[in-house]
């Protein structure tokens, strides 16, 4: 109303607060998927991996208030005593290679049956079409996730799992440490039906190839990434090892959902509206994104080459396109698109940087003890 030049009849937010609870969790789940599809629909060829819709999996935990709603649904650590930890949600998202953007976010409890990460990621099956490439990491090479997904015709691309071996000297060979294997079934897993079980094939034939690190300062030495993309002809093992690289911005994207966007921790008190809070965020996260495919559009460049802190913050102070008048709408619509290009992420191959922060925490002592415990504590004098 401000912005209008009209008078504030109100600064009691409890109307906002009480309208912002009726918000149904699918509204903004349905427009956050809505914008990534719109959006790669419109995608050039040469943005698509060879063509194919390729999506980054990975998982991350949100933190939030320690109320008992939240805790009965998103429980704490069971290392933690009761009192001194926070409930937290795990979550699993698909997140588009070409883009940026969520395609696709499943949700759970941290401990449980069925509240792993390869079980929430069964949950975004139905997103899933033929056709589409999966990057993940190790935790997610199981015999019967890969499986699940050829099914359903989709590929994957991952890293071997540290509790299978890589025996080059079996299957046939298709090149240096290049080869198709045949992995045998496993036995049946609890949470696998027997008709599902029957129908799946008796042996998956995977591609499997180990690449040499050789840039200073990585951990890792070798790694094998195994495929179910088995045509070395039409795919090259340059092809793949490029593709799983491309895997690191799984964790860069999750950073901007977390840290740029401010959703590490949630605040609501009751799980329905942190798990609204969350869509909200994440549909904030889409429209960034696609204000910088248009941005990247207009400058002929990757959308991955433009900086997504800088997008926005422009965008936060938007609230002013608002007020504008319609003959000033469409030239800060422009600069819009111009700022969002002008800010380009550096070019930095092999980066590397140490696994520490400069900025020292403040000198607190941690919370053992319930607050409540602590505060009676001081009371009389104690030490806590």
């Amino acid at each position: 109303e401000a912005s209008w030049g009209r008078v504030v009849s109100d600064r009691n937010t409890g109307a906002y607060c009480r309208a912002r609870c009726r918000i149904p969790e699918a509204v903004p789940q349905r427009l956050t998927y809505e914008i990534a599809g719109g959006s790669e629909a419109q995608l050039p060829d040469e943005w698509r991996w060879k063509g194919h819709r390729t999506l980054l999996v990975d998982g991350s935990t949100f933190s939030m208030p320690d109320t008992p709603a939240n805790q009965a649904e998103y429980p704490q650590s069971s290392s933690q005593a009761e009192g001194l930890g926070f409930p937290v949600l795990r979550a699993v998202a698909g997140l588009c290679l070409a883009t940026a953007m969520v395609c696709g976010v499943a949700v759970g409890p941290c401990s449980g049956k069925e509240t792993g990460e390869t079980a929430l990621l069964r949950q975004l099956f139905e997103l899933l079409r033929a056709g589409d490439v999966i990057v993940a990491d190790r935790y997610y090479a199981g015999w019967f996730t890969i499986a699940l997904l050829q099914e359903l015709g989709v590929d994957v691309v991952t890293r071997l799992h540290q509790h299978r071996a890589a025996d080059f000297r079996r299957g046939r060979r298709l090149g240096a440490d290049d080869h198709l294997v045949g992995w045998p079934k496993p036995q049946r897993p609890e949470w696998l039906d027997q008709e599902t079980y029957d129908r799946l094939p008796d042996t998956l034939c995977v591609r499997e190839m180990k690449f040499a690190v050789r840039e200073r300062g990585f951990r890792t030495q070798s790694l094998v990434v195994v495929t179910t993309l088995r045509n070395e002809t039409a795919i090259t093992r340059e092809d793949l090892a490029d593709l799983y690289r491309q895997r690191w911005h799984a964790e860069l994207d999750l950073r901007n959902l977390k840290t740029t966007m401010s959703l590490e921790v949630l605040r609501c008190k009751t799980p329905a509206m942190v798990r609204t809070e969350l869509w909200m965020g994440l549909l904030a996260y889409n429209l960034v994104r696609h204000s910088l495919l248009q941005a990247a559009g207009a400058a002929e460049c990757s959308p991955r080459q433009l900086s997504f802190c800088a997008a926005q913050q422009f965008l936060a102070t938007t609230w002013l396109l608002a007020a504008a008048s319609s003959h000033n709408l469409h030239p800060l619509i422009e600069l819009r698109l111009t700022h969002s290009a002008s800010h380009r992420v550096g070019n930095r191959p092999n980066r590397i940087e140490p696994r520490a922060i400069k900025r020292r925490a403040r000198a607190f002592d941690w919370l053992t003890k319930p607050r409540t415990t602590a505060r009676a504590l001081l009371l009389i004098g104690c030490s806590t």
